[in-house]
């Protein structure tokens, strides 16, 4: 408030200076009184007026300058005097005012100075209120400052009497202890577990909906109190429970959450204050909650008499004491707390130890002789001694505790000119400054969330704790290293970036508690079943004899919801993106030291749709070509194991010894299948369980001379008609002319698509050559030693090893580089069936008999040596057959074997396929008995094995005769065009729910492959044959066809019920499908607004076409899996190293006859079962029982249901003496 006021002035001035603060010395003393009386006193003389004009200027001086010390010494405002020259009254001698004027004016001068001060008193209270409010304003904004600030301890509850109850409990004197308010509240607690129970089916919709919120919140809590940030997280549920719309999201489990914080604290009065905000929103304590709220009695040494109350409101609830120790996961502290307070109310109480795994096992028929004891077994050992596998156990660990692994790339190692220095020197310093650059992007970025969370939003903050700033910046460095040249999605990078984060933190947790320490002890005792050098007291599969060591499982980490991982992945992608920069210079050599992106974000179409890309600069990829760093890392769960895998034994336990692995994979984001597996009684999942452990306990090894052949070509530009991809620089280049401006628009038009298909080829060609690089290196990193691959399912139960880098399930030279590590004598038939398998893998001999391929072999003999002793140098043989590589590392084991003194003592290391004939189509024609289809597919006995693809091609033919003979023009043109590679892929596709347009572009590849066919009639060409394809089954397969529609029919009856399809594999594995309409889950700000989409979201109305085309080939595909784990499971009974690639089998050549014997008699019992009817009656109970039976589409998905296809009369006995069956 300015001090000026506009005003008459006196002695002359026309303003004034008029004083706004307290009245100075010389006001209260009067001496105004002369400037208001020279103006009054007009009748003195002129040299009077004069003597009192300028006494009247002398006494106004001094009070602007009293008045300028006094605005100076309140700080109001700074104000500048001008001070006039006056005349200045001599000490004597000089001119003195006029005692009498004096005398005379004295009283008026108090009367004005009386005036004068209380003007200056109404201003100084007018500017002091002023003042007070300014003041009190900005004081409230540094309190809101501050309160934003601070976290809040004390919850502000909804209802009023709650409120009001703590209110006057808090202010009270004396206040009761907590623990009366802990006690009270415990037994006002409403009688029910949630909110959402009350409502049921009516509010089921609306959960699903903010289910992806929940989740979120849910897991922001967890890890705040993972990161010691417990006031953070009861921050943040008191600002959502203040709400009453946030509130109506709150679970029991978030309140749980922050509850047993407090109660590890030992911090009674927030944990009061939680059971305060539970009872505000009307939830009733679990045992969860009761556990929490003892361990914190127990950790404070409350007395006994509010632990007893605690105990007997327990009991009122209908919950037990002894759950605490057999239900609840607790950590060795928390039991111990806990049973700290129970001994004070209940001195003599002794906890029963958690129950041991069930003893029961699982009572399906099919698996009946698996865990029947009274039968004796022979199960396989691991060749190796204990010592040793407690030492791979230690290497194994080391890689997963480090959570990567750094392997030497195969590439060849460029000469190390002056040039690959400088540009290796050029990018160690870079990243030396990258480094320090990242650490400071992050913690201001953990400021802003941390923010965000103060402000009372579940932000990234926590998450960005779990990590140092050093392996966050390690992460981002190693994502930049990897990147390609073509860029990557933003929303494909930030999930990995996510899910490693994720996978990182699970495994430095395991490290700080003491789980590591209890599974080398488990796991050492485990070995004994396994070792070479040891026994046991009773032979077992190996998950029952790792139950039966004691221990419980440890609570498996709960995932992230998909969009925290998602948007945290997006995060550090833009600190990448906006941080990490390179000199100028580097892209343009007469370039400044401007520092210029090294990502850069840009759009670009992929499949018609537009997506955000993080490309790298060119002069980075050169500078990382040049530099030629010859390493790469790996995450730990990418690299086959050095040790044999857990076992798997739940849903969430097996495989890696600390990377956490899913049993069923799946979609990221989709939690169905794991719910459907959690509520799945346990013994229905051994089956599978066991079948998992058994295929992942094969030990493996590198073929050492066949990856020494690769590599000379893999560094020699490749070969890519062997399967080896080339280098880039064998890319096509695109066209480098420049078109005339006068150039026509379909020349322009033609070098655009030239230019396309130039980058295209390119990007898939740098894609083959990584995917070739990455499984080479590892191939060479384990070149010397031994390793496992542990497997886990998809959701329709078909197997899968996990690393996906080097496996074999992979292409031919992938298969080609393994053999096992274990060697089995060949025996006397061993070496036939070697012959039998190379002239298999040739391709040359489908049709014929085992004996004229075991003839062709012989007489091949010296182009099998030939290709084993020289196979770059001399004839070749091997190249032309299908499957190369794996023939010549066939080639080489025979060599070895007929030049071995006694081949039948030989040790082999090979493995030996059998595949099954068209095995999608075995099970359609034993599912429906269907005698003809049986006999296409070899379930019946012949001399020569059936090609169901010339059968289905001879019939094409009739019809295309027919028609041909009518006139009609295509089938004209088609004569002696329509072989077996022509259908092939389209009969093959067809049992696997293959749609006329898919098959008429599989059809129409293959005739513009036949150079001699007229182009122009490739359309209608391809429209004809995949029309009389599917007469062709139709005619051959007709039960087959029956049962596909009848499946298909149901599936789309029930989606249109509003519910996806379910059902239960015959060896007890639950599936969903998880195809719904897609839901939009979009992440705003930062660089791009990412948009995914979610098909497995399960609150989305299911998508009843991809329902209805998906149920055929995935209930084959979870019979044909069913199938294989049977025949793994009796394999492992039997003693056999047993492995698959879904319908091909592998085993040792001298085990191969047991195997077959083996694979057919687990088909007859599979198909034995009433598979058909029990799906019938498990979809009438899944789908049409309940309130909605009596709906209309109900009643017609029963009619539906019931109508079960028909079979026929064949005999699944003949399948035991179709040698073609498997072959």
């Amino acid at each position: 408030m300015s001090a000026l006021r506009w005003g008459r002035g006196a002695a002359g001035f026309g303003w004034a200076l008029w004083p706004a603060g307290r009245p100075s010395l010389l006001a209260e003393e009067g001496a105004l009184g002369g400037v208001w009386g020279c103006r009054r006193s007009s009748s003195a003389s002129p040299c009077e007026q004069d003597r009192r004009r300028d006494w009247g200027h002398a006494e106004l001086l001094e009070v602007l300058e009293a008045r300028v010390r006094q605005l100076q010494g309140d700080n109001v405002s700074e104000v500048t005097a001008k001070l006039v020259d006056v005349a200045r009254f001599p000490k004597a001698g000089g001119s003195q005012p006029p005692r009498k004027a004096q005398a005379g004016n004295e009283s008026a001068n108090l009367r004005l100075s009386g005036r004068w001060a209380q003007k200056l008193d109404k201003e100084k209270l007018e500017m002091q209120k002023r003042k007070q409010q300014l003041e009190a304003k900005l004081q409230q904004r540094a309190e809101r400052r501050v309160r934003k600030q601070q976290l809040r301890v004390e919850p502000q509850l909804l209802s009023g009497h709650l409120a009001d109850r703590l209110q006057c409990w808090e202010h009270s004197t004396p206040r009761s202890p907590w623990k009366e308010q802990l006690a009270q509240l415990l037994q006002e607690a409403p009688r029910r577990l949630s909110r959402e129970e009350e409502h049921g089916l009516v509010d089921r919709a609306s959960r699903l909906r903010c289910e992806g919120q929940q989740q979120k919140l849910l897991a922001f809590l967890e890890c705040c109190v993972l990161v010691d940030q417990l006031p953070l997280a009861h921050h943040v549920l008191v600002m959502q429970h203040s709400k009453s719309r946030q509130q109506r999201m709150l679970t029991l489990p978030m309140y749980n959450i922050v509850l047993l914080g407090w109660a590890r604290k030992g911090s009674f009065k927030e944990l009061v204050y939680v059971f305060f905000m539970m009872r505000d929103a009307g939830l009733a304590p679990d045992l969860l909650s009761y556990a929490a709220a003892l361990q914190c009695m127990g950790r404070l040494n409350q007395d006994a008499s509010t632990i007893k109350r605690c105990l007997k409101q327990m009991a009122q609830d209908g919950l037990q004491l002894q759950d605490f120790f057999t239900s609840l996961p607790l950590c060795k502290e928390d039991r111990a707390a806990l049973l700290r307070a129970v001994h004070k109310a209940e001195p003599t109480f002794i906890p029963l130890q958690p129950p041991l795994p069930s003893c029961q096992v699982n009572t399906s028929p099919l698996l009946r002789e698996i865990y029947d004891k009274n039968h004796p077994v022979s199960y396989p050992r691991q060749h190796l001694p204990l010592k040793t596998l407690k030492d791979l156990f230690q290497q194994q660990l080391s890689v997963e505790m480090a959570t990567t692994v750094t392997v030497d790339s195969v590439e060849k190692a460029p000469l190390l000119t002056s040039e690959v220095l400088q540009a290796r020197k050029t990018l160690k310093e870079l990243r030396a400054r990258w480094e320090a650059e990242l650490c400071l992007a992050l913690r201001q970025t953990k400021a802003r969330e941390a923010h965000a969370a103060r402000e009372g939003r579940p932000s990234l903050f926590p998450y960005l704790c779990l990590l140092s700033e050093a392996e966050y910046v390690q992460l981002l460095l190693q994502t930049l290293q990897v990147l390609s040249p073509q860029g990557e999605s933003l929303l494909s990078l930030a999930q990995q970036l996510g899910m490693r984060i994720f996978n990182r933190h699970v495994v430095q947790r395991k490290q700080l508690t003491e789980e590591v320490q209890a599974l080398q002890w488990r796991y050492f005792k485990y070995l004994h079943l396994l070792a070479s050098d040891t026994e046991v007291a009773v032979s077992c599969l190996p998950r029952q004899h790792w139950e039966a060591l004691g221990a419980p499982e440890v609570p498996h980490e709960q995932p992230w919801p998909l969009t925290v991982v998602v948007q945290l992945g997006k995060q550090l992608a833009e600190v990448l993106v906006q941080t990490v920069k390179m000199p100028s210079h580097l892209a343009q050599r007469q370039g400044t030291r401007k520092l210029i992106p090294v990502l850069y974000h840009v759009y670009s179409f992929r499949s018609f749709r537009q997506i955000g890309i993080l490309k790298p600069h060119p002069a980075f990829m050169q500078l990382l070509e040049t530099a030629a760093e010859r390493t790469m890392t790996f995450e730990a769960a990418e690299v086959p194991m050095l040790c044999p895998p857990l076992p798997w034994t739940s849903p969430h336990s097996g495989a890696f010894l600390l990377s956490p692995t899913k049993l069923m994979r799946s979609v990221e984001g989709t939690t169905q299948h794991q719910r459907l597996l959690e509520s799945c009684p346990p013994t229905e999942l051994h089956g599978a369980l066991d079948a998992l452990t058994q295929l992942g306990n094969c030990a493996w090894r590198v073929n050492g001379r066949v990856l020494d052949l690769v590599l000379t070509l893999f560094n020699a530009k490749g070969c890519p008609q062997l399967g080896v991809p080339a280098p880039a620089s064998e890319a096509p280049r695109p066209p480098q002319c420049r078109l005339p401006t006068s150039a026509s628009p379909e020349r322009k038009a033609e070098l655009r698509r030239e230019l396309a298909r130039c980058l295209k080829v390119a990007r898939e060609m740098h894609s083959l050559r990584t995917d070739a690089l990455y499984r080479l290196s590892l191939a060479q990193h384990l070149r010397h030693r031994i390793f496992w691959l542990p497997h886990n399912m998809d959701f329709r139960g078909r197997t899968y090893p996990c690393p996906p880098h080097f496996n074999h399930l992979g292409s031919d030279l992938a298969r080609a580089l393994l053999e096992f590590a274990q060697g089995r004598p060949l025996g006397p038939h061993g070496l036939d069936w070697l012959k039998i398998h190379l002239v298999n893998l040739t391709g040359l001999k489908k049709r014929e008999s085992l004996q004229a391929r075991l003839a062709f072999a012989d007489e091949v003999m010296k182009d099998i040596l030939d290709s084993a002793d020289q196979p770059m140098m001399g004839r070749k043989w091997w190249m032309e057959a299908d499957e190369p590589w794996q023939a010549l590392a066939c080639c080489m084991e025979i060599a070895q074997a007929v030049r071995a003194p006694n081949p039948a003592a030989y040790v082999s290391h090979f493995p030996v396929h059998q595949d099954g004939s068209c095995n999608g189509l075995q099970h359609y024609a034993a599912l429906g008995r269907d005698s003809v289809g049986a006999a296409s597919v070899n379930l019946v006995p012949s001399d020569v094995p059936q090609d169901v693809y010339s059968s289905v091609a001879a019939q094409v033919e009739v019809f295309r005769k027919q028609d041909a003979e009518r006139g009609v023009q295509v089938a004209q043109v088609l004569e002696g065009f329509i072989s077996r590679k022509v259908v092939k892929q389209t009969v093959m596709t067809v049992v696997y729910g293959v749609t006329r347009y898919g098959g008429r572009l599989q059809i129409e590849k293959r005739l513009r492959e036949l150079s001699s066919f007229p182009q122009e009639f490739v359309w209608q060409a391809s429209h004809y044959l995949v029309r009389q394809v599917f007469n062709s089954l139709q005619e051959m397969f007709s039960g087959t066809r029956a049962i596909q529609r009848w499946l298909a029919e149901s599936a789309r009856l029930i989606a249109r019920t509003g519910l996806a399809v379910e059902w239960v594999t015959p060896l007890g594995i639950p599936i969903i499908q998880p195809y719904h309409h897609d839901s939009k889950v979009s992440i705003n700000g930062g660089i791009q607004s990412l948009t995914f989409s979610n098909n497995g979201d399960t609150s989305q109305k299911p998508n009843t076409l991809k329902q209805k085309n998906g149920f055929p080939p995935n209930f084959i595909h979870s019979l044909d899996s069913s199938h294989m784990m049977l025949t793994a499971l009796h394999c492992y009974r039997k003693g056999l190293t047993f492995v698959s690639v879904h319908d091909c089998f592998w085993t040792h050549a001298a085990d191969v006859p047991i195997m077959n014997q083996v694979c057919r008699e687990q088909f007859i019992r599979l198909h034995s079962q009433p598979i058909l009817h029990d799906l019938s009656r498990f979809l009438v109970e899944r789908f049409c029982s309940g309130p909605k039976s009596t709906n209309v589409r109900v009643t017609r998905l029963l009619d539906m249901l019931l109508s079960v296809p028909k079979t026929g009369t064949f005999n699944l006995e003949q399948v035991k003496h179709s040698t073609y069956f498997f072959s």
